[in-house]
């Protein structure tokens, strides 16, 4: 099964997603991607994951356009916030999602503040994700 998680940086979220869903199932084929991907992830999602035991240091940040001639199984956007608009794809999909979060990376305040929105955030992405998969993709492999 492929899943394709997309947003718009393609450094944060959609990375933190992947992280989840890949570490689900490793049968599950999963890919993320952005509109205006950045080229690399944000180091603190890289760290709030391996606080958990998830390495996402390795994945990279692709355009959505290295996707767009793939059949998809699910594309899931996770775009949050009303400023921010989530891509739209236009391949081959068989369903498509939107599981949206806040953008921890527009937090500002304290260190710690920071630190704490995206723990909140990669906490929201890990059970919205795990929801999913049990929901919607054990029933189907």
């Amino acid at each position: 099964m492929k899943v394709l998680i997309l947003c718009t940086g393609n450094s944060c979220r959609s990375q933190m997603a992947h992280g989840f869903l890949q570490s689900f199932d490793s049968r599950l084929q999963v890919f993320s991607a952005g509109t205006q991907a950045s080229g690399s992830l944000n180091a603190k999602a890289v760290a709030v994951m391996s606080e958990i035991g998830l390495d996402i240091s390795h994945h990279t940040s692709d355009q959505v356009d290295k996707y767009l001639g793939e059949t998809w199984d699910y594309v899931i956007t996770v775009c949050g916030g009303a400023n921010e608009s989530c891509p739209a794809f236009l391949g081959n999909v068989k369903t498509r999602l939107h599981i949206g979060f806040d953008d921890p990376s527009h937090a500002v305040g304290t260190e710690e503040y920071v630190h704490s929105e995206f723990i909140r955030v990669r906490d929201e992405i890990h059970q919205q994700f795990l929801d999913f998969y049990k929901n919607q993709i054990l029933s189907k492999l």
